[in-house]
C-alpha cells in the first residue's frame, strides 16, 4: 500500500456573488477531483487548533500528523532548518519578508502594504537586497539569511519571542498599528525603507513594471524546532515536495526526504508535470511509502486577491498533477490511498488565512464508495464528518481499513 497527500495550499474559500454563490473551489473546472469525489470519503478537518494562528506552518504540521500544540515553536525556525541556519536553543529567528509599501506618504507609519512578497521578487534579487540589509544591521548578536524569493530570515541571539503581525494580514492597510512594539525591530524596518526604496534592484524592477521590495517586515518569530523522525512516529518512509522553505524545513526536522524538481516554483506557473512524475517515481521506484505534495499557487493567488488566477491554480493542479499521478500509480498495479485537501481557508476577498475546518477527500484504490459530484466545501460539510483534532487525519490515511 502506498499513501499520498496532495495539499492545495489555501484552496478553500467562501461563496462569491461573482460565481453565483459558489466558491472558487466549487466553481473551478476540476473534473479529476470531482470524479474522485464520487468514489471517496468527504469530510471536514480542523487543521488549526482553537487559539492558534491560521498559518500554513501550523496547518501543515497538523496534516502531517504532528500536534501543533506540542511541536510548533514558530514559523521562521522551521524555515531556518531548510536553509541550514545553525540555531542554539536560546536563539530566536524571525521571518524577514521583502514587502512593497506605498511611497506617497511622508511618514513610514502611514504607508500602505501593497504586496506581502514584493510581487514574488526573485531569489537572486532578494540576495542582493539582503546583502545591503546585512551591511547596515548585522552585528555579533544579529545575522540575516537569504531564503527563497521574498522569504528571508533574521536570527538574534538570546532574544525573546513576541507576537508579530504577518504582512499578508495587513494588505491594503496603513501599517502603523501593526508594527512591532519593540523599538529596535520597528527602527530596523523604518530604516530599511530608506535603504531599499532607491536601491538599483528596486529601480530596475519599477522600470519593468514590477513592485519593489522596498522594506523588510518581521514576523513568524520562534525558537529552535523540536520535530521528531517521521518514520519513527508513523512507520512510513516519507518523501515531500514543496517549493517553499517552510515545508522543506519541516522535512528536515522530521527526517523526511525533500524531493527537488527543476523549474518547480511556488507560483501559478510551475513544472506541474515534473512534480507529478517525481511523485510517481518516489512511490513506485524509489521505495517510499508516503509522498506529501505541497502546491502553493492557490494560496498565493488568494493573497493577491485574484479570483481568476486562484481558479486557474486549482484547475492547473486538477489537469496537470492529479491525472498523471493517478495514471502512474494505477499502471504500476500499486494499491494506494490518496488524501486531497487545503491546509486552511484563504478567501480571495480577505486575502488572508482563516482557521475554520477545511474540506478533505480520501480515496482508496481498492474500494468504490458512493460520494458526491463535486469536491467542495459545502459537500464536505454536508457529509457530517469532522476530524478533530486535525493531526488525527493522518491516521485515517494510514489505516489498513478499506473506506466504507
Amino acid at each position: 500500500m502506498k499513501y499520498m497527500v496532495i495539499l492545495c495550499d489555501g484552496m478553500a474559500d467562501e461563496p462569491l456573488d461573482e460565481l453565483g454563490g459558489k466558491t472558487p473551489m466549487e466553481a473551478a473546472h476540476k473534473p479529476n477531483m470531482n470524479q474522485l469525489a464520487k468514489h471517496s470519503e468527504l469530510g471536514l478537518v480542523r487543521t488549526i487548533p482553537e487559539g492558534m494562528s491560521s498559518g500554513s506552518d501550523i496547518a501543515n504540521l497538523s496534516v502531517l500528523g504532528y500536534d501543533p500544540k506540542i511541536y510548533y515553536t514558530g514559523r521562521s525556525p522551521i524555515e531556518a532548518l531548510s536553509i541550514g541556519i545553525p540555531m542554539e536553543d536560546s536563539d530566536i529567528s524571525f521571518r524577514c519578508n521583502f514587502v512593497t509599501l506605498s511611497e506617497e506618504e511622508d511618514v513610514y507609519e502611514d504607508r500602505i502594504i501593497l504586496d506581502h512578497g514584493a510581487e514574488d521578487i526573485s531569489t537572486e534579487e532578494a540576495k542582493v537586497l539582503m546583502e545591503e540589509i546585512k551591511k547596515h544591521f548585522a552585528t555579533e548578536e544579529i545575522d540575516f539569511y537569504t531564503g527563497i524569493s521574498y522569504r528571508n530570515i533574521m536570527v538574534e541571539k538570546k532574544s525573546k519571542v513576541e507576537k508579530l503581525t504577518p504582512p499578508h494580514d495587513v494588505l491594503t492597510r496603513r501599517i502603523g498599528a501593526y508594527l512591532p512594539n519593540r523599538v529596535e525591530l520597528k527602527e530596523m524596518m523604518k530604516k530599511s525603507y530608506d535603504i531599499l526604496k532607491d536601491h538599483p534592484i528596486n529601480v530596475a524592477r519599477k522600470e519593468r513594471g514590477l513592485r519593489p521590495g522596498n522594506s523588510i517586515w518581521f514576523w513568524g518569530v520562534g525558537t529552535k524546532p523540536k520535530l521528531t523522525s517521521y518514520e519513527d512516529n508513523f512507520g512510513k518512509k516519507a518523501a515531500l515536495f514543496s517549493a517553499v522553505d517552510l515545508l522543506k524545513g519541516i522535512a528536515v526536522g522530521a527526517n523526511i526526504t525533500s524531493i527537488e524538481v527543476e523549474g518547480a516554483l511556488g507560483g501559478l506557473e510551475t513544472n506541474y508535470k515534473g512534480i507529478a512524475k517525481a511523485t510517481v517515481k518516489a512511490l513506485t521506484e524509489e521505495g517510499y511509502d508516503f509522498m506529501y505534495v505541497h502546491l502553493e499557487a492557490p494560496d498565493e493567488m488568494s493573497h493577491q486577491g485574484s479570483l481568476e488566477e486562484k481558479m486557474l491554480a486549482i484547475e492547473y493542479i486538477d489537469e496537470k498533477v492529479i491525472p498523471h499521478v493517478l495514471n502512474g500509480l494505477r499502471q504500476s498495479g500499486q494499491d494506494f490511498r490518496l488524501l486531497i485537501l487545503p491546509d486552511h481557508f484563504t478567501p480571495v476577498k480577505l486575502r488572508t488565512h482563516v482557521g475554520e475546518p477545511v474540506p478533505y477527500l480520501l480515496y482508496d484504490s481498492r474500494k468504490d464508495v458512493i460520494g458526491y459530484d463535486n469536491f467542495s466545501e459545502e459537500n464536505a460539510r454536508n457529509s457530517g464528518r469532522l476530524v478533530e483534532p486535525g493531526y488525527e487525519l493522518i491516521k485515517k490515511l494510514f489505516s489498513d481499513i478499506i473506506i466504507d
